[in-house]
Formats: structure tokens, C-alpha cells, sequence
């Protein structure tokens, strides 16, 4: 019988075959696209290495191969609020823990859509009813430190833009330009029995709630991000983010990054004017396909 470590280096040999077969296939990286619909998904308290190559998480990794997988990349905090704040609004607003609750105002990425035209929401698993702002329910599955819509009171309170996971639509065309898919801590890789289990439950999850919106965003101009908000103390924070979907060139990408860069890059792929400190980061970098001209589709 095969162990565990056979298997996970079976799983990296896996890994970095199907990724350098994709991306040596492709042309030369272009300017970052439009995007029509972006879904950032956040999973909790895991590093890289417990997540890339793992065993308990094959669907993680089917998914990195198809796509761009940062195998530098970094929170910015310990402990879990200050990434999710700095995600959606570049800036941890000095909040060094998880204290609830927060009042906090100021520039955020749901703001700046609205401003633009265009439409946010957080879909938070186990939140008890759109537009709530408690600390904790559903015997803390769900957790406010984990929603940082609901810490500015005007959007926290809203029922459109702070929705539970039963609204994700089944239509993917319904979703809004920017969409931030928050588990819940039984299915974030947070709580559980162990580690191992925790990781292989939120890779079940993932393969079982997102995979389908996966596979529709790379024909219709739209992508997926899945990143974790940081590791478990173990790793100087070095987390999996990866993308996947339409004019994405699959890869490893060595670039450092953090939770700036991607909300950077989310920012550039909306045509937005960087927030807080994403404003002096680069993004991800160049990871796109080049754009086929008019004359050739």
C-alpha cells in the first residue's frame, strides 16, 4: 500500500506534469482582460504545503493545474479579520485580532463598484438571514470575523450585498461583477478533527459548491480566485492562492504576492482606482493569455 508521503509526492508529480504540459503549450502572456464576473473564494489557516500536493486535496489541486497557481504568495496579519479587511479594502485598519463587533467606514471594494456602475456581495455560508450582523451563529459555523461587509454598518445591514450561500445563484450570469464566497468554519478548512481532515473537508466542499461556477467562468469571460486568509503560524504565512478561468495562462508563478496583489488585481480587472495599500502593489503580474484580435474570432 502506497503511504501517505508516496502519495502526496505522487500528487506532485502530478501536479507540476500537468502544469508545465498546459503552460508550455501556450503563447506568451498579454495585458490583463475585462473580467465579467470575478469569485473570490477564502478558506482558512492552512500553508501552502498542507494545500499543494496534499492528499486530502485532490480537487485543490485538479483545479491549480488548470489554472495559475502563485507558489508565493502571503497574508498580510495573524490572525483571520485583518486579511479579510485588507482583501476588501487595502487596509487592516489597525485591527490586530478578531473582535466583533467592528464599526469601520472609509473606501471598500463594494463601494467602488457601486461607484462604477456595478455590483458586490458577500455570499457568507451559515449566515442566518441577508443583511445580518451578529458575531456568531449557528453554534459559530458562522463567524462576522470572517464577513468584512458587515463591519460597515451601511453595507453590513444591506440584504443585497451581505447574502447568505443559499442565494449563490444557480445562474452564474446572475452573479454580481465581484463576488467574495465565504465557507463556513466547518467548511473552510478552519474546524475539524484534525488538520488533514480539516483540508479534505474543505476540498469536498469546494469541488462539490464551486466547481460548477469553475468550469462555466472559463467560456464566459469570467474567473475564480481561491485563496486562504493566512497559515497556520507555521509557514511565515505563505498560502495557496490560485486562478482559474477565462484568459488565464496555467503556470506556477513564482512572484511574490500577498492579499494586496489580489485585490490589486481584482481592481485592474474592473477598471477600478486601487484602494489603500493595494494601490502600491502590482498585482499578480502577467498571467494572461494574449487577446485575440477581432478579426480572428
Amino acid at each position: 500500500m502506497m503511504s501517505r508521503l508516496g502519495h502526496r509526492l505522487q500528487c506532485w508529480a502530478a501536479l507540476a506534469c500537468a502544469l508545465c504540459a498546459t503552460a508550455g503549450a501556450e503563447p506568451a502572456p498579454g495585458a490583463a482582460p475585462r473580467a465579467d464576473h470575478i469569485v473570490l473564494v477564502i478558506e482558512e489557516n492552512k500553508p501552502y504545503a498542507g494545500i499543494i500536493g496534499s492528499a486530502d486535496a485532490p480537487y485543490i489541486n485538479r483545479l491549480a493545474a488548470r489554472g495559475a497557481l502563485f507558489t508565493n504568495s502571503f497574508g498580510v496579519a495573524h490572525p483571520s479579520q485583518p486579511n479579510y479587511l485588507a482583501l476588501f479594502s487595502g487596509s487592516t485598519h489597525g485591527v490586530p485580532d478578531d473582535r466583533c463587533p467592528l464599526e469601520l467606514s472609509g473606501p471598500n471594494l463594494a463601494a467602488a463598484l457601486a461607484d462604477r456602475g456595478a455590483d458586490f456581495a458577500i455570499f457568507s455560508e451559515s449566515l442566518p438571514a441577508p443583511g445580518e450582523r451578529v458575531c456568531f451563529a449557528d453554534g459559530h459555523r458562522y463567524a462576522r470575523k470572517h464577513n468584512p461587509i458587515a463591519e460597515w454598518p451601511e453595507l453590513g445591514g444591506s440584504a443585497r450585498v451581505n447574502r447568505t450561500f443559499a442565494q449563490f445563484p444557480v445562474d452564474y450570469a446572475q452573479l454580481p461583477a465581484v463576488a467574495f464566497v465565504v465557507p463556513d468554519q466547518e467548511d473552510d478548512m478552519h474546524d475539524g478533527a484534525t488538520p488533514t481532515a480539516q483540508v479534505a473537508a474543505g476540498d469536498r466542499w469546494l469541488s462539490r459548491n464551486i466547481d460548477g461556477y469553475a468550469r462555466w467562468a472559463a467560456g464566459h469571460n469570467s474567473l475564480l480566485i481561491v485563496t486562504w486568509d493566512e497559515d497556520d503560524g507555521s509557514a511565515n504565512n505563505h498560502v495557496a492562492t490560485l486562478i482559474v478561468g477565462a484568459g488565464v495562462k496555467a503556470g506556477l508563478y513564482p512572484t511574490r504576492i500577498d492579499h494586496y496583489d489580489v485585490l490589486r488585481t481584482i481592481e485592474d480587472l474592473r477598471g477600478l482606482a486601487p484602494l489603500g495599500h493595494a494601490a502600491e502593489a502590482r498585482g499578480v503580474g502577467p498571467i494572461w493569455l494574449p487577446a485575440v484580435p477581432a478579426t480572428a474570432r
